[in-house]
């Protein structure tokens, strides 16, 4: 149990109607909850007013209500704190109801379009086989020593969220290398922690759904370095042009780093295969088991922030030598066949370019490239065309199927994908529905030697259809094929 007053230091309380002695024994945003002891936020949502539920929740014996609002009939014997905003004030109790969890370990938020995952769990990895103890939260999976949790969601609720780093604590942990999304901190989820340290990946066209315009893209992803205290430090993509964007208000240490401009932490690509990627940082030339430039720069920013947090240089240039990435990230599936397999995340057109970029530039040049590629539904509809045009640009074969359609009709995401496509590309374009065809398909295109790109998923081990999430895995089912193909021709 928790006094309300201890819970509401540091919050911007506007006015306190009813009793302040309140004891609460958990926090909620969520009305289905709703049960005696606990405290109530109503936050406005995207979807649903919290404010509208207030009434319920006092029915199921909630005595304490944090609002934005005071509803019209107030009762005496409900306490009623109005603040300016709900969400923000959430993340600061659920710190304060968790003693502060964030403030008892060293954690870095990694931000970004494309390389957050990768960089947090390469980071994860590093630490874990440097000694500490060190937990790990991202949109695969979040990680207390080894101990898997599922992720649902990039960044957690801000409950949720302080609750994993109370068990960080409780476990003794010294790190924990967090994904920050923009939805996080446009909905105030990560109001209340402390950061040590805070990396930018690049910044793209990605989640205007959400954000609708860029430049409110870009705005999100900035207020995370301009909350940042003066003993944090700011590590960004010197080549990215909005990596200069998001130290321009920090008070935190600004560092940078690059291949291709003056950074405090420089890297030279010098060799690069499908089996790994010879790389020059700060003058050592060191051979890593990640593939192309786009993990270059990944790498680079592992490195630089373990720079950062006084790690010692030789150790983590050879442990991150020896690490594999994260699962779903040029994932390489081989077989008998000749054939090679891979399986990306990429959701994104500058995501899908970095990776066919890359194959691209490893390729010999006499094989096929059969790309096999989808948009997501009820998500940014503008991206699909580009993505679309993307791989007809970069490959010898298209396949456009289906990705996570939710709500949406997948034939009418596909039509949006097909705009995309020129009339010069359109002989190159397959349109197969279903993804588990699709794949089988190109296995039966795919001679040995060629390459097939399967893009979008990842990691995901479903495919939601309908608002149903149905088993599906996009290596698993590559893999199968590759292997069915293998056993036919012998």
């Amino acid at each position: 149990m928790k006094l309300l007053k201890d819970i509401l230091f540091g919050v911007n309380v506007l006015e306190i109607l009813g009793p302040e002695s309140a004891e609460i024994s958990e926090i909620i945003f969520d009305s289905r909850k709703a049960t005696h002891g606990v405290l109530f936020v109503a936050v406005r949502g995207t979807v649903t007013d919290g404010h509208q539920y207030i009434g319920q929740v006092i029915n199921e014996g909630v005595k304490a209500i944090v609002c934005e609002s005071a509803p019209g009939d107030i009762q005496p014997e409900i306490t009623y704190v109005l603040v300016s905003n709900s969400a923000k004030a959430l993340g600061v109790m659920a710190s304060n109801f968790y003693d502060q969890p964030s403030a008892k370990l060293k954690l870095v938020g990694v931000t970004g379009t494309n390389g957050k995952t990768t960089i947090a769990t390469l980071l994860y990895k590093l630490f874990i086989e440097l000694g500490y103890k060190t937990g790990l939260l991202s949109t695969v999976e979040n990680q207390i020593n080894g101990v898997i949790i599922p992720s649902t969601h990039t960044t957690p609720d801000q409950i949720a969220l302080n609750a994993l780093l109370h068990d960080m604590v409780t476990a003794g942990c010294d790190y924990c290398f967090m994904e920050v999304s923009s939805h996080a901190v446009a909905q105030s989820r990560i109001e209340g922690l402390y950061f040590t340290g805070a990396v930018f990946s690049n910044l793209t066209h990605d989640h205007l759904d959400f954000h609708k315009t860029f430049s409110e893209y870009l705005k999100a992803k900035k207020a995370f370095f301009d909350g940042l205290d003066r003993s944090a430090f700011a590590l960004t993509n010197a080549d990215d042009k909005n990596g200069a964007v998001m130290l321009q208000n920090t008070r935190a240490h600004k560092k940078t780093y690059g291949l291709k401009n003056l950074a405090d932490f420089k890297g030279k690509l010098v060799e690069n295969h499908f089996s790994g990627l010879l790389l020059n940082i700060d003058g050592e030339e060191v051979w890593f088991k990640l593939v192309g430039s786009f993990n270059a720069y990944n790498l680079l920013a592992v490195y630089g922030a373990s720079m950062l947090l006084e790690q010692d240089r030789n150790k983590v240039l050879t442990i991150l030598s020896r690490l594999s990435g994260a699962e779903g990230r040029f994932d390489y599936v081989s077989s008998g066949s000749g054939i090679i397999g891979i399986v990306d995340y990429a959701h994104t057109p500058d995501a899908v370019q970095n990776v066919l970029s890359t194959i691209h530039d490893i390729r010999k040049g006499n094989e096929q490239l059969i790309t096999i590629i989808g948009c997501g539904g009820d998500r940014d509809k503008t991206k699909r065309p580009v993505m679309a045009q993307t791989a007809c640009d970069w490959s010898d074969k298209v396949i456009l199927t289906s990705d996570n359609p939710r709500t949406e009709d997948p034939e009418a995401i596909l039509a949006d994908m097909e705009e995309g496509v020129t009339p010069n590309n359109k002989r190159k374009v397959l349109h197969i529905t279903d993804r588990k065809e699709a794949i089988r398909t190109a296995v039966h295109l795919a001679k040995p030697g060629d390459i097939i790109l399967l893009a979008g998923k990842g990691h995901e081990k479903y495919q939601e259809i309908k608002g149903v999430k149905h088993p599906f895995d996009d290596k698993k089912i590559l893999s199968e094929q590759l292997n069915l193909i293998t056993h036919q021709e012998n």
